[in-house]
């Protein structure tokens, strides 16, 4: 709701100044307002259970709507600026009035400052003593670094948006103001770019974090009737659901009763540490065919 009231704001000021800059700014809230809804949307159908047609639930549609953010952002907010900005250079009209520009420009940064700490808060709570750029990386819930994404381009925007009409303004040249709206442009793909990629690895199937492997690996040593183990493979069905392969070697001694009792404690044991480990598969192997996998 904030982001579509500053839409409108920001393009009752173009409509006074005839800014290109701030067409570009109104077109960016508009699309930032559309990618909350489907970031909600995806979020909401992601919770739905699983099915006969969905067995393993509907996780990954959440890095479904997440990769449609970053294609409306390069296509309707990268795209439609660059496009203003360029026509603004060719036919470029004289601002007039200014000072609407920089009220709502004004207003915009802070509410966008404020919207971008909360995004950067919650974010840090899973940051842990990753670097900020890697912890983005090995983030599975896109719905938290898409907002910071996005709150990031909106500072830069606007920030943009200001200098362009204010150098307009002050060398008596529409043209920088429909550089400035390039410029956003160029931002908005960037940042869209950026989360398509981060959107990719996740929508393919990513692997769970090494160090969750590697304690899952521990508790399989550690169990007593685990001869040997390999390391497990994974995926991530979802930002909190983790699919889990295990193959393991029992000893030769232990009767088939007592590996089903192993399986039970190894998975209670895995879930009971990991509760995002929704499914576990453990594949019993003999001796001579746990050496070729």
């Amino acid at each position: 709701m904030a982001n579509i009231a500053v839409a409108i704001v920001k393009f009752i000021a173009a409509a006074f100044t005839g800014s290109s800059a701030m067409i570009s700014e109104g077109i960016h809230s508009v699309v930032d307002s559309i990618n909350m809804v489907f970031l909600l949307y995806g979020h909401k159908r992601s919770q739905l259970p699983a099915s006969d047609k969905h067995p393993f639930g509907h996780g990954m549609e959440i890095y479904f709507w997440t990769l449609v953010v970053s294609i409306s952002l390069f296509a309707i907010g990268g795209g439609m600026a660059i496009y203003e900005g360029i026509t603004h250079i060719q036919h470029p009209e004289q601002l007039e009035n200014p000072m609407w520009n920089y009220a709502v420009l004004g207003a915009a940064i802070v509410l966008n400052g404020v919207s971008w700490v909360i995004a950067f808060k919650e974010f840090n709570k899973t940051k842990k003593e990753k670097s900020l750029w890697r912890a983005i990386h090995n983030s599975k819930d896109p719905t938290t670094f898409a907002i910071l994404f996005e709150d990031t381009a909106d500072i830069l925007g606007v920030i943009v948006a200001f200098l362009g009409v204010y150098l307009g303004h002050l060398y008596q040249d529409p043209r920088i103001d429909g550089f400035a709206s390039i410029i956003i442009g160029v931002i908005l793909t960037v940042t869209s770019i950026m989360l398509a990629y981060e959107s990719k690895g996740l929508l393919i199937g990513e692997s769970a974090d090494a160090p969750l492997l590697d304690e899952v690996l521990e508790i399989c040593k550690l169990d007593t009737a685990v001869d040997r183990v390999r390391r497990p493979l994974s995926m991530h069905m979802g930002p909190a659901d983790i699919l889990l392969a295990l193959g393991i070697h029992f000893k030769d001694s232990l009767t088939a009763m007592e590996v089903a009792e192993a399986i039970n404690r190894l998975e209670h044991g895995i879930k009971e540490k990991f509760p995002e480990v929704k499914r576990i598969f453990i594949e019993a192997k003999d001796i001579a065919s746990f050496g070729k996998l």
